[in-house]
């Protein structure tokens, strides 16, 4: 330790000191990364998460050395490549990483650039009049031809798969045809709270699904709550009304008065008296007296009433129809001569 030089003895407290100040620790790849890029992410995290940049032996050991108060912290050595940098916040994890992928910007394809999709060249014109750069696109297999006095792509060409790298000739024709298919930014490796380290993969949420996911969760639970009568804010008032109304049919199926069923019970007993009449007084007339033959002649009546509604309305309907199919005749006719 004698011939270890002083900056990187305070180098490695500073991290300590700073891992140990902040809830939330991340370790980040900023290669490639423009300086004044960079600034600019500095400038927007200001205020919300510090940024330091340090060599990987001495991350390495300042993690290692505050493992002891933070356990598992260490796990963070697993996720270091390119140009790794410690990102030191106190909001979760899940924010940092949907605030850094937003600060992301396009850029141009370089030499030795991997993309994490397909390069595609799109059909369409390329704007350039003819000449040399037709055969340079032909040589890195994208299908052009000369059309109308310009240089147009006949067909979506697939010119760099992902994983794989960008030749220096594919990146100067992208260049040249304003293709930015790379993404520069802050790109967070993995972040580690409460003794727990998050990658990359568990941080990158789809917003929308994971609405969708809470949203079926929370009414699966409702039903089961309500359907196990488990007592709940959200589950007692289904819990009562299914109560209600399970004790309103027992009540009415067994005939039992109260408030609520009297009026139901007495029109149901009016029904089947006078079904009960109609059946009598089909067999034998007198034995059924006046005022009830009375009641079954007015409600025979009543359904006479309704059935010749049902019937009068639908003539109507079907003048209706003929009218617009009359207009339709006569709305083509004007059309066609």
């Amino acid at each position: 330790m004698a011939h270890v030089a002083e900056w990187k003895k305070e180098e490695v407290n500073d991290l300590k000191e700073l891992i140990s100040s902040y809830e939330v620790v991340g370790v980040a790849n900023l290669s490639d990364i423009p300086a004044r890029q960079l600034q600019k992410m500095r400038q927007s995290l200001r205020d919300k998460a510090t940024i330091r940049m340090s060599k990987k032996n001495l991350i390495n050991l300042a993690l290692d050395d505050s493992n002891s108060d933070k356990d598992n912290i260490v796990t963070l050595s697993e996720h270091m490549d390119g140009q790794p940098a410690l990102i030191f916040t106190d909001m979760n994890p899940f924010k940092l990483f949907k605030i850094l992928e937003s600060s992301k910007t396009a850029a141009p394809a370089k030499a030795g650039s991997v993309p994490t999709e397909d390069i595609v060249v799109p059909k369409g014109d390329t704007g350039f009049p003819p000449g040399p750069i037709l055969g340079e696109l032909q040589q890195i297999g994208i299908p052009a031809k000369i059309d109308k006095g310009k240089i147009v792509v006949q067909k979506d060409q697939v010119v760099v798969k992902a994983g794989e790298e960008v030749s220096a000739k594919v990146a100067g024709i992208l260049t040249r045809l304003d293709i930015m298919p790379m993404e520069v930014g802050i790109d967070l490796r993995a972040a580690y709270e409460n003794e727990t380290v998050y990658t990359a993969d568990l941080l990158t949420i789809d917003d929308e699904k994971t609405l969708s996911d809470i949203q079926n969760a929370y009414r699966r639970a409702f039903n089961l709550s309500v359907n196990a009568v488990i007592y709940t804010k959200e589950s007692m008032p289904a819990i009562i009304q299914n109560a209600a109304t399970k004790s309103l049919n027992l009540a009415f199926n067994a005939a039992v008065l109260t408030s609520k069923t009297t009026d139901m019970l007495l029109a149901k007993a009016y029904l089947e008296m006078l079904g009960l009449a109609t059946e009598l007084s089909e067999k034998d007339a007198s034995a059924v007296d006046e005022e009830l033959l009375a009641k079954l002649a007015a409600s025979a009546a009543q359904a006479v009433v309704v059935t010749e509604d049902k019937k009068d309305d639908e003539p109507e309907e079907e003048e209706e129809e003929e009218e617009q199919e009359e207009d339709a005749a006569a709305g083509l006719g004007a059309l066609f001569g």
